[in-house]
Order: structure tokens, then C-alpha cells, then sequence
């Protein structure tokens, strides 16, 4: 049972507020906040999320945290925080895997915690993956070659980011890079955030910071209607694309001594 009654009337009164000013502030009507204080109705998630805004909370400790005079926000940034995570489950009660095709990741960053926005998301399940929280991300794009674009990358639901292990490969979330799929260089750093780095050499490693991650997913295994070819040789491009980069990473570790 979520705590969202209780924390609006703690949370109003704490900023001295009448019903009616904080219905101004949020645009509704004064008889809207006296349902969500008594808990004859809930906010939906777009005024949940306007209401967490303006205390500067999160919608799941607004929802779920007992918000008084002893309780103390997790800091942000903190890579064991806990998250929301909307979930769908089959006739069994079994979690779905839900299938983020490229057309709609730039919807996913916006919806990834809406549980209307994922019941719509196509859903499919596989006996190998019925224990724990998956996900499938359609790729885009050459950086992770060989795997080709348009495959789909199944992922598991990291909720705690200091488990991620460098040299693996994870679906990251974020608001300014969107959906990508990368290895990761390091540990988790609360102060960096996460570097990426891609299989392809010749895009260059970067850096996605700690207050811009959204999700991370630990990919498991992929799906794609191109089968593996024989490595191919080498061609002057991809050679010279290899020796570029090889010279930037000397010149970075002599500017480095």
C-alpha cells in the first residue's frame, strides 16, 4: 500500500500551503488534493511526477518512503537506490519480456516508468529466461559490430549499478545518449558515472555521467535474423580507421607520463 496520502499532507503543510494554493501550483481542482490526502483516489503517473518534481523527490520515494520530520532522502547519484521499475506478467504471473524496438526508444525515455506506457510495449517470453526482471532492446547502428544492426539485445534489470562489470556488454539508458548498447571500461564510479566503449574501434569511448543514467541492463543474449560470415579481410579502411585510433590512445598515454 503506497504512503502517497499521508506524504502530499505532510509535504503540503511543510511548505505552509493551503489545498487551494497547492492546487493552483499543480493546476487541478482544490477537491482533487482533498481525495489524494484522504485516499479516496491517487494521482496518475504524469501528476505524480509533476507533485515529485516540485518537492524534489523521486515518484518512488513519494509513493513509497514514510515522508516526517525523521526521514532523510537517499542521496542521489547513490548506485544502490532503488528505482521504479514497471513490470508486465502473463496469465501465470510471470514477468513478460517486454521489447523496446528502435522506433520507440526515444518514447521509452519518457515512459520507462510508466506502467501504461510498458503494457503497450510488445511482450514475448522464452523458458530460458523466467527467473528475474528481462528486457529487449532492438539496436541501431554499427558501433557493436559484428552484431548487426536491427538485432535484438535481451537484457536483465541491474538495479543495483556497482555490479556492473568492466569489459561486459549492457543496454544503458540515459536522457542524453538514449538507448545504446556498450562494454563498459570500469566499475561504476558515483562521481563519473559509467564510460562506454564500443566494439567497433572506430568510435571513440565516452563517458555517460552518474545523474544522466537512467537504466542499466546486463545483455544475456541476442536475437537476429543475419547469421555469423566468416571474418572478412581486412580492408584499407577498417585498417586505417585501426591505426587512428591507435595513435590517439600512444599520444593519450605520452601527454599522460
Amino acid at each position: 500500500m503506497s504512503n502517497i496520502a499521508n506524504n502530499l499532507k505532510y509535504l503540503r503543510k511543510k511548505k505552509r500551503l493551503t489545498q487551494q494554493q497547492f492546487a493552483d501550483e499543480m493546476a487541478i481542482k482544490r477537491a482533487s488534493v482533498g481525495a489524494y490526502e484522504e485516499s479516496r483516489a491517487e494521482p496518475k503517473y504524469e501528476l505524480l511526477k509533476k507533485i515529485a518534481d516540485f518537492y524534489e523527490l523521486t515518484m518512488d520515494e513519494l509513493a513509497n518512503d514514510t515522508i516526517n520530520d525523521k526521514w532523510k532522502p537517499t542521496p542521489r547519484g547513490n548506485a544502490a537506490s532503488v528505482r521504479v521499475l514497471s513490470i508486465t506478467v502473463d496469465g501465470d504471473d510471470k514477468e513478460n519480456i517486454e521489447l523496446v524496438p528502435v522506433k520507440a526508444s526515444a518514447g521509452y525515455l519518457n515512459g520507462y516508468a510508466d506502467p501504461e506506457y510498458i503494457s503497450d510495449l510488445p511482450k514475448f517470453s522464452l523458458p530460458m529466461f523466467r527467473q528475474g526482471t528481462y528486457r529487449a532492446f532492438e539496436i541501431k547502428g554499427d558501433s557493436m559490430l559484428p552484431l548487426q544492426p536491427g538485432s535484438i539485445v535481451i537484457a536483465e534489470y541491474v538495479e543495483n549499478w556497482n555490479e556492473v562489470k568492466p569489459g561486459q556488454t549492457y543496454v544503458i539508458i540515459s536522457n542524453n545518449e538514449g538507448v545504446v548498447y556498450k562494454r563498459v571500461a570500469f566499475k561504476y564510479k558515483d562521481d563519473k558515472g559509467l564510460k562506454l566503449v564500443s566494439d567497433n574501434k572506430s568510435y571513440e569511448p565516452y563517458w555517460v555521467p552518474s545523474d544522466d543514467i537512467l537504466e542499466v541492463w546486463r545483455a544475456k543474449a541476442y536475437i537476429s535474423t543475419q547469421l555469423p560470415e566468416p571474418n572478412p579481410e581486412p580492408t584499407m579502411e577498417t585498417l586505417t580507421a585501426m591505426m587512428a585510433q591507435m595513435q590517439k590512445t600512444i599520444s593519450t598515454v605520452v601527454e599522460k607520463r
